[in-house]
C-alpha cells in the first residue's frame, strides 16, 4: 500500500475510533442522567478537571474533583442568531427517519400541550418565548408521536420530588438522536408544576427526556431548561410519588412503583 493511502487508512481508524468513543460515552452519561437525587452526580466545567456535585439527603451540594478529560466533548458549531442548533447524537432507540425540529423556531409564545396518559391527562404551558428550541423540539417530537406508548421511568422521592419521561426505551438512555444547548437557566427554580429538560453530563445534550417536578426541589442546580409548567393533572403525578419507586436502596430513586404511560402528546397553539 502506498504511503499516502496508508496515512488515509490510519486516519480514517482513528476518526472512527474517537466517534465510537463519543457514542460510548454519551451511552454512559444518558445513563446516569443528572437530574439529581442522593447517589446522581453532575459534572459541570469542560475539558480537564472538572467539578463533581453530589446532591445529599438534606439538598445540599457537596463538591469535589475529578477528571473529566476523557469526556470532554467537541465544540458545538456556531449557530445564527435566531436559529437553534440540532446536533447529531448517538442515542439508544431513535426512531429511523425522525429528522429534526426546524431550526427557525416555529412558536414564539404561550403553547398549550396536553400529556395525556394512562392515569390521566396533564396540562401544560410551554414558554417558548424563553425556550424556543425546547418547545420547538418537544412539539416537533410530539407531531411525530415520539411519545406515544412510552413510560416514565424515573422517579426521586428524596430532597429531589421528580417524575422524568421521554425516553423511548424506558432505561434512560434513549432520545431522538439530535442534541440541543440549555435554555431559560439564568436564575432558574425547580418548584412544584415545573416543566424542565434532563440532560447527561455532556454540554448541550438535551434531548426528548424531560421531567415534571411534583414537590419544590431547591437543591437542583440552575441547569436545566425550563420551558413550561403544568396547568392540570399535578393529581396525576402526585398518584406516582405516592406509591415510591422501586430502589431497594433507600434513596428514592429509580423506576415508580406505580406504572404510568404517556399516549400521546397534542399541542395547541395558542
Amino acid at each position: 500500500m502506498a504511503g499516502k493511502d496508508r496515512k488515509k487508512q490510519l486516519a480514517r481508524q482513528r476518526y472512527e475510533r474517537q466517534q465510537e468513543r463519543r457514542a460510548a460515552q454519551e451511552r454512559q452519561a444518558r445513563r446516569v442522567k443528572v437530574i439529581g437525587g442522593v447517589t446522581a452526580v453532575v459534572l459541570l466545567g469542560g475539558a480537564g478537571a472538572g467539578v463533581a456535585v453530589a446532591m445529599s439527603s438534606d439538598g445540599k451540594a457537596k463538591t469535589k474533583k475529578t477528571d473529566a478529560a476523557a469526556a470532554a466533548p467537541t465544540p458545538q458549531p456556531a449557530v445564527k442568531p435566531g436559529e437553534c442548533g440540532y446536533l447529531d447524537s448517538a442515542d439508544q432507540g431513535a426512531p429511523k427517519g425522525l429528522g429534526k425540529p426546524p431550526v427557525k423556531p416555529v412558536y414564539k409564545g404561550t403553547v398549550v400541550a396536553t400529556i395525556k396518559t394512562s392515569l390521566g391527562d396533564v396540562g401544560v404551558s410551554l414558554d417558548a418565548a424563553k425556550a424556543p428550541c425546547t418547545v420547538g423540539s418537544f412539539a416537533y417530537l410530539a407531531g411525530k408521536n415520539y411519545f406515544d406508548k412510552t413510560q416514565c421511568h424515573r422517579l426521586t422521592t428524596g430532597s429531589l420530588k421528580v417524575l422524568q419521561c421521554g425516553d423511548p426505551t424506558g432505561s434512560g438512555a434513549g432520545g431522538p438522536g439530535y442534541r440541543f444547548a440549555n435554555e431559560n437557566t439564568t436564575g432558574a427554580t425547580y418548584t412544584r408544576g415545573v416543566l424542565a429538560m434532563a440532560h447527561s453530563q455532556q454540554p448541550d445534550s438535551n434531548g426528548s427526556q424531560f421531567f415534571i417536578v411534583y414537590g419544590d426541589s431547591k437543591g437542583l442546580p440552575a441547569d436545566y431548561t425550563v420551558f413550561g409548567k403544568l396547568t392540570s393533572g399535578l393529581d396525576v403525578i402526585d398518584q406516582v410519588a405516592k406509591a415510591g419507586s422501586d430502589n431497594s436502596g433507600g434513596t428514592g430513586d429509580g423506576k415508580p412503583k406505580k406504572k404510568i404511560e404517556i399516549n400521546h402528546v397534542t399541542i395547541t397553539k395558542k
